[in-house]
């Protein structure tokens, strides 16, 4: 009997552990996509380390082929931005590892060297790793919302 209640204590212990590593998980890449667009509205460039060492695949809302980009990023520089983020859910894949992201992003913007986009509405899934306690974009897919707009960039310029 004893050893069944430890076993069970045990487990317990356990779950609590894991649920509570979910909770944070969540908040944290919560966040990031709040802290990064913020930084973004205020600076009017995306931050350095945004992405993964390794780098990220992404689906641009402007359409097109795949993008495989680098580890230090799409450094953007913009002469507006008024981008808001919505609805954040996270789906947690590995609690403190990996988490997927969906949510909204709407709003207006004037990349540097492109035309605004007045009407700026899309859906975006990410996929976040932790690395050295840093939450970081490993794929990103954005999609135009119907009667909104992605971007105008179509490649990586280098």
């Amino acid at each position: 009997m004893k050893k069944r209640f430890i076993t069970l204590f045990g487990l317990l212990v356990l779950a609590i552990t894991y649920a509570q590593t979910a909770i944070a998980t969540e908040q944290e890449v919560k966040n990031t996509i709040v802290n990064d667009n913020a930084y973004v509205k205020k600076n009017l460039k995306v931050p350095e380390g945004t992405y993964s060492k390794e780098g990220a695949m992404e689906f641009w809302s402007s359409g097109g082929l795949i993008q495989h980009v680098k580890a230090d990023g799409r450094l953007e520089e913009y002469d507006s931005f008024n981008i808001d983020v919505k609805h954040i859910d996270v789906t947690i894949l590995v609690p403190d590892e990996v988490a997927i992201a969906h949510y909204y992003s709407e709003g207006s913007m004037t990349p540097k060297g492109s035309p605004a986009v007045s009407n700026y509405r899309t859906r975006v899934s990410q996929i976040y790793t932790k690395e050295a306690g840093k939450w970081k974009v490993r794929s990103s897919h954005w999609s135009p919302i119907t009667g909104g707009s992605g971007t105008s960039q179509t490649a990586i310029v280098e």
